[in-house]
């Protein structure tokens, strides 16, 4: 993108988005709608399994998560704490696209993360 300058020469000015192109508008917009899926395709915190979240089971996603998350060495807390950050990060990420059904099997699956991090701790 080309940088307008104002008339003394020194300050850049942005031009408004009826100055830039159409195409790199739509560009723009394709690349910020996407970053949220790219964390959780590439954490740099845990390494997912593929499909995890596509399971219909609370406990399969809960397990996964878990084995994520203790098998990592790049995170910066707790495992427990990693996994439920992905969890709740992927539930935020879908909004209002959730079916209740699915948002009910989600929100079971962190009753189950938390169950079995609390089962490891004794």
């Amino acid at each position: 993108m080309a940088l307008a300058w104002n008339i003394s020469g020194i300050d850049p000015v942005v031009p408004s988005h009826h100055e830039i192109g159409r195409t790199e508008m739509t560009t723009r917009k394709q690349k910020s709608r996407k970053w949220s899926a790219d964390v959780t395709e590439n954490s740099d915190a845990l390494d997912l399994e593929k499909d995890v979240f596509k399971s219909g089971s609370p406990a399969e996603i809960a397990h996964s998560l878990e084995r994520s998350a203790e098998r990592s060495d790049r995170r910066k807390s707790s495992p427990f704490r990693s996994a439920m950050s992905m969890l709740t990060f992927y539930i935020n990420r879908a909004g209002k696209n959730l079916s209740s059904e699915r948002k009910r099997e989600l929100e079971a699956a962190k009753s189950e993360l938390r169950q079995i991090f609390k089962k490891k701790q004794k």
